[in-house]
């Protein structure tokens, strides 16, 4: 893709009213979802999940795109349509997670940075060839006692840069995903003072690697209290800190912010962005880039029965119908109530 067809690409993702589905869960974090449900994580089971989700009715109507792991790009539905054909049939864009991993960094005790870069620039060529349109890299900053160290924060901000750099050379959009971690317990306040941090550096990295911005996406934790502690910020004081903290680091060139849940219930997320888009007009998209958030509720209606495809449809339905809600600011308790 050129950069007008990347840049198209980026605003197509968050197109108003729609937001992105993250199926990518790795093949370990998989098994723990299937664990939750007492199923073995088999390749079949994966296959059948992943394509309940894709083929539930309506979910154009909010969904822009799916970000696929390495094996689903490469499956098919039961009908033998591979998925990314099976997607881009509905208007919905496929995308690939590139990254291998969060590993602990060495001499930084309690840190971790993001590998993969080795060999990336073939396996985008390879992801193009099978339809991946955009692609996805996380890196995670933990806070904790004397966390994160400025080190950890550049080590991880060099390679997201290095990354997204490589994606454009390739034609693919790169989502650029930063994510401080909710865990442990520190209040909002120093959520922010974090958040602000790693995105300044995500984004000086970005500039100093020559990324087209316009051809973008960020997909950033939201500003929260950590999961522990005592004191849980409010929706709105949420949506303002979130807003507070991008309005400093993020330029107005870049065209929307998807959200990660990080763990947040599924109502909370939504709650969540349905607050920020609220606060009026603002220079950037505000979506979401939402797996357990979306799939949850659908995951537990499965249960890996095949007889249970329909609740489980209707319950991922209802998670996207209320994600694309909160992209207008629309939603509301009511529309959980009466569901």
């Amino acid at each position: 893709m050129s950069r007008p067809e990347m840049e198209a690409t980026a605003r197509a993702l968050v197109t108003l009213g729609k937001g992105i589905l993250a199926a990518d869960e790795s093949s370990p974090t998989i098994k723990k979802r299937f664990d939750s449900i007492h199923l073995v994580s088999t390749e079949e089971n994966r296959r059948a999940y992943r394509e309940m989700l894709f083929t539930t009715d309506g979910i154009q109507d909010h969904i822009s795109g799916v970000i696929l792991f390495d094996e689903t790009l490469r499956q098919n539905s039961s009908s033998g349509t591979p998925f990314p054909t099976l997607l881009k049939d509905r208007g919905i864009i496929p995308g690939i997670k590139v990254d291998k991993g969060a590993k602990d960094m060495a001499a930084f005790q309690g840190e971790k940075v993001t590998e993969g870069l080795d060999g990336l620039g073939d396996r985008l060529a390879e992801y193009a060839e099978l339809g991946a349109r955009f692609a996805k890299w996380r890196a995670v900053i933990t806070i904790g006692p004397g966390l994160p160290t400025a080190f950890c924060i550049d080590a991880n901000a060099h390679a997201l840069a290095r990354y997204a750099a490589i994606c454009q050379e390739e034609g693919i959009v790169p989502i650029v995903e930063p994510e401080v971690l909710m865990d442990g317990g520190h209040d909002i306040a120093r959520c922010e003072e974090v958040t602000t941090a790693v995105l300044g550096v995500v984004y000086a990295q970005l500039k100093a690697h020559r990324v087209y911005l316009p051809g973008t996406l960020l997909k950033p934790n939201m500003v929260i209290s950590g999961k522990t502690c005592p004191r849980q910020a409010g929706v709105s004081e949420v949506a303002e800190a979130t807003i507070r903290t991008l309005e400093r680091t993020v330029p107005p060139d870049v065209p929307g912010i998807v959200f990660l849940s990080g763990g947040q219930a599924s109502e909370a997320a939504t709650a969540h962005l349905n607050g920020m888009n609220k606060m009026g007009d603002l220079p950037w998209e505000l979506s979401f880039s939402y797996g357990r958030a979306l799939q949850d509720a659908a995951l537990r209606a499965w249960g890996g029965r095949s007889d249970n495809i329909g609740a489980a449809q209707k319950a991922f339905q209802h998670r996207a119908k209320c994600c694309g809600a909160a992209r207008f600011g629309e939603y509301t308790k009511d529309m959980e109530r009466a569901a």
